[in-house]
């Protein structure tokens, strides 16, 4: 729900495969079809799915029982015993359903190919689990059983009417220890008919500690919509936070007793509060803070179901809240994860660190030095956008990038050309490298700037 803002590239991969071939498509080199988790998509004009990223569609970080992201999403699952529970949903989806279902104008930068993967014109790899609401919508209302049957705990909700999907999503972004191009979100719809909504009880808060602060109020920039009454937006919105503070601070509670065990300080309480926001699906919309270790952390965002959604999938008679958020900030945070590369380790030595539906604090196992390489160049005439470069860099060294930071950027007084310079930390995170390894791959980043970019080297 939250619109924030090639193969796995392991640090045991060979330098000779980083080295060879070009990840990223020129006019001149775009195959025809691509294929995506076996099935064959047409190319066109849109396509910028570089094969780096589409091999990643299938490593199923979800499914790996012992995998601190399969770890968080069994916990939230198992708060919501009363909801479907999606996570085996295709990443391959229209522009109809990650845009046009939920409202997105046209104009959205979220719609842009420096921030999407598109497989083409029209298909896309999601970039939130939001994307796939109406479809879920609609399975239940006409009984989609091949859809329907998809679902964990689908006998909870057999109509969809309430449902989780936790899944893999793809953004084109900065890189950093918190970055990445595939993350996992989880996405929460709760719907109730209207004599449902008005029987509801909110839930009782189940954790003694918790507080929650709550100074938002119904405005025209975070407005009730037309069709819902007070009564209902006062009955949804606090069925949906008393839920998702549950939710929160019993996910919180299980790192607590994870720290007790490591003889580390523990958190006695666990203030929530809300904050006004804007999502184009929902509304009112609102985000939720924790505080936890000392510091306001943003957990997620969540607000009404926008009626014309529901209405959409023919469901005029019942109204709903929505939430969803990012699973690896959130375990990062549970599991003392500080890099979320390691997410994607194949190294035994952080696999084997953890077990199925525990909560326990990363270990480190080694910490070697950074090899920092600059990069400097003149811009093309063409527009530049930083999220190409992100996408190259990731292309031909992968994993081996700790973060690339711009450093220096002036234009040239007489010629008013523009000069970027921008330091790649190279950093593996289970051996060293050598200065002469990340020389080669440097100048194939010289090479493929100047190639796919258009730029001029300084």
């Amino acid at each position: 729900m939250l619109l924030l803002r090639i193969r796995q590239a392991s640090t045991h991969r060979p330098l000779a495969s980083l080295l060879t071939g070009q990840r990223m498509y020129s006019s001149a080199q775009k195959p025809a079809t691509i294929q995506v988790l076996g099935s064959a998509h047409s190319t066109d004009s849109w396509t910028n799915a570089t094969s780096a990223i589409l091999e990643k569609t299938g490593r199923n970080l979800l499914h790996q029982e012992s995998h601190p992201l399969s770890i968080l999403k069994s916990l939230i699952f198992k708060e919501f015993p009363d909801f479907a529970h999606y996570d085996s949903l295709s990443p391959v989806v229209s522009a109809y359903q990650n845009f046009d279902s939920l409202g997105f104008a046209s104009d959205h930068p979220g719609r842009s190919q420096t921030d999407t993967y598109y497989i083409n014109q029209n298909t896309l790899l999601r970039t939130h689990t939001s994307a796939h609401q109406l479809q879920l919508l609609e399975a239940g209302r006409k009984g989609d059983t091949d859809l329907l049957a998809q679902a964990k705990n689908g006998q909870a909700a057999p109509g969809n009417e309430r449902f989780l999907v936790a899944a893999d999503v793809y953004r084109r972004d900065e890189i950093d220890a918190s970055h990445y191009p595939v993350f996992h979100q989880m996405e929460g719809v709760c719907t109730f008919t209207r004599d449902e909504l008005r029987q509801a009880q909110a839930p009782e808060l189940k954790h003694a500690k918790s507080k929650l602060i709550d100074s938002t109020v119904i405005s025209d920039s975070n407005p009730k919509q037309a069709e819902h009454t007070a009564e209902e937006l006062e009955l949804l919105s606090a069925h949906m936070k008393r839920t998702m503070n549950n939710m929160v601070t019993q996910v919180l509670a299980r790192a607590v007793e994870a720290q007790k065990k490591a003889g580390e300080p523990v958190q006695q309480e666990f203030p929530v509060r809300w904050i006004d926001a804007y999502f184009p699906f929902t509304s009112p919309s609102w985000e939720m803070e924790v505080l936890f270790r000392g510091e306001w952390l943003e957990i997620c965002g969540c607000g009404v179901m926008k009626q014309s959604i529901l209405d959409a999938a023919g469901m005029k008679d019942r109204v709903g809240w929505a939430f969803g958020f990012g699973l690896e900030r959130l375990a990062m945070l549970l599991f003392g994860i500080p890099d979320i590369r390691l997410f994607w380790s194949t190294d035994p030595r952080f696999a084997t660190q953890f077990a199925p539906e525990q909560i326990s604090l990363f270990r480190p196992f080694s910490k070697h030095p950074p090899c920092p390489k600059d990069v400097s160049f003149w811009l093309s005439e063409t527009q530049f956008h930083e999220n190409d470069l992100m996408d190259l860099v990731r292309n031909v060294a992968g994993d081996l990038v700790e973060d690339v930071r711009l450093v220096d950027s002036f234009i040239h007084p007489k010629t008013g050309r523009s000069s970027r310079c921008y330091r790649i930390n190279y950093c593996s995170m289970d051996r060293n490298v050598t200065h002469a390894e990340i020389n080669q791959i440097q100048e194939q980043v010289r090479g493929q700037l100047v190639e796919q970019l258009g730029v001029t080297l300084r």
